[in-house]
């Protein structure tokens, strides 16, 4: 078999997750396409470490061990993502990427450009603290 064939192929799942990520609005979906970027990345050390191995004298597999290496760092990294997911949306409800990254910003309704949290209180609250 060609090199050709698993190159192509590897580009076209690369270009798959890379989209995936950026579109996508899920979590999930977004991790799901980096596993995608992560295998294409795999089978393109495969491909070059087997036509490699063909036109060298040594045969060390070095692709192949870094694909092991690839697989296991990959798994963690879903294992971790998953949790971190998980415990967004037990708290708020939504694994939303959008949603997430405007709840985490706090901006001054009012536009004066101050941060909500280091803002001076509004006169309403003064007024209810007042009649308190």
């Amino acid at each position: 078999m060609h090199l050709a064939y698993p190159a192509v192929l590897s580009a076209l799942l690369f270009c798959t997750g890379l989209y995936g990520v950026l579109a996508r609005r899920n979590a999930i979906l977004v991790l799901m396409s980096v596993e995608l970027m992560l295998n294409a990345v795999n089978l393109n050390l495969v491909a070059f470490d087997v036509w490699l191995s063909r036109t060298a004298e040594e045969t060390l597999h070095s692709g192949q061990a870094l694909t092991l290496f690839t697989i296991a760092i990959a798994a963690a990294e879903i294992g971790i993502g998953l949790a971190i997911v998980l415990a967004v949306h037990r708290n708020r409800g939504t694994a939303d990427i959008d949603r997430l990254r405007d709840t985490s910003e706090r901006h001054d309704p009012d536009g004066t450009g101050r941060d909500a949290r280091t803002a001076e209180p509004s006169d309403e609250a003064q007024k209810a603290e007042a009649t308190a």
